[in-house]
């Protein structure tokens, strides 16, 4: 029995690059992972409580609208471990967990 050997085609090769490029090139511009969390709810060992992302709305602390109240410090909690509606090891500086970087990102960050 002969065996066929299949060949790719450079075109093939290419674009399958290219793809590959712009995923990793795309993912340096996305926003970074992020939960709505009471910062007054901290625990060792545990982190910050999850809350409704409505209570990270932007504006400041307070109300939000008719008959609705926030958690009295929501903020929102960049790149950080989730578990059992906690959130731990992040940070609240947008801009740090973007310097933080990622596959095809820099990952310098300002000193």
């Amino acid at each position: 029995m002969a065996q066929t050997r299949r060949r790719l085609r450079s075109s093939t090769v290419v674009l399958g690059g290219m793809g590959v490029l712009a995923a990793a090139l795309s993912a340096c511009g996305s926003d970074p992972d992020r939960r709505c969390v009471d910062r007054d709810s901290y625990t060792l060992g545990d982190g910050y409580k999850v809350v409704s992302d409505k209570n990270c709305s932007s504006g400041s602390s307070g109300s939000v609208g008719k008959g609705r109240s926030r958690a009295a410090d929501a903020d929102w909690y960049y790149d950080s471990d989730v578990s059992s509606g906690y959130a731990d090891n992040g940070t609240f500086s947008r801009s740090e967990a973007v310097d933080r970087g990622g596959f095809g990102c820099s990952g310098s960050g300002g000193g």
